[in-house]
């Protein structure tokens, strides 16, 4: 499926050279290196679910550079900034895959907000329909993790990250035999308004992850138990790895 170009005049392409240039010169989330370690070995496969500018990728690049980062991201946008921001920075174990994950196969539209300015504000973009104002709309390619994981032969996976907005739980749906296989932490954003969008709930997911013996965590020091159903994000360890692997 090709990628449309995004429509940026004016001030909008003064905004997408100003993305550019933060994705190649700044390093966000440092924060989570010592948090997420005990989960991402230095020769860890991780999927980054929901790419967006590439920030995580690079993070786990720098913390597995013996490993192979899978960067997904179906927006035009967003790709446009990937794409350079990887070739530039010479990141060769991050391979970028222009499709968002479901819960089945298929096509969907991708909607990406236009600011007042005329700016995408593309860190809401989101699968389906939806969003208030000026809206740049695109149909993208859709795949599970599971087929995906099938038809490259991945037989290790570390570490899942997700934020997309709300289509968590469809992600987790087509994941079901990785998860049961694989077992990686998976690190998602579980937002029910979002989530709704997609006719999902927190609750929902929470009891999905739950069935298949994963724990819940806060995203903080030493990964403590995430015991109420609260929006955030949360991190899921495979329980057979215990409490005292995931903080160590």
């Amino acid at each position: 499926m090709n990628t449309p170009k995004p429509p940026l005049k004016g001030r909008a392409r003064l905004t997408f050279w100003a993305h550019l240039f933060k994705a190649l010169t700044r390093q966000h989330h440092r924060e989570l290196i010592p948090i997420l370690r005990p989960l991402v070995p230095q020769d860890g496969v991780i999927f980054d679910v929901g790419a967006h500018a590439g920030q995580m990728a690079k993070l786990f690049a720098e913390m597995a550079p013996q490993g192979r980062i899978h960067a997904f991201e179906p927006g035009a946008y967003a790709l446009a900034i990937l794409r350079p921001m990887v070739r530039m920075k010479g990141r060769r174990c991050i391979s970028i895959h222009p499709i968002a994950f479901g819960a089945k196969p298929g096509a969907l539209t991708l909607s990406t907000p236009i600011k007042q300015s005329g700016s995408m504000g593309f860190g809401l973009s989101h699968l389906g329909e939806g969003g208030e104002g000026q809206v740049f709309k695109h149909d993208v390619a859709v795949e599970t993790i599971d087929r995906f994981v099938a038809q490259e032969g991945i037989e290790r996976l570390d570490f899942i990250k997700a934020d997309i907005e709300g289509w968590e739980m469809q992600m987790l749906l087509g994941a079901k035999e990785t998860l049961h296989r694989l077992r990686p932490a998976v690190l998602v954003e579980a937002v029910d308004g979002y989530l709704a969008r997609a006719g999902d709930s927190r609750s929902a997911l929470w009891q999905f992850m739950i069935q298949r013996n994963y724990t819940p965590h806060r995203l903080e020091p030493g990964l403590p138990s995430f015991e109420p159903e609260a929006d955030g994000d949360v991190v899921w360890v495979p329980a057979e790895h215990g409490q005292g692997d995931a903080a160590a």
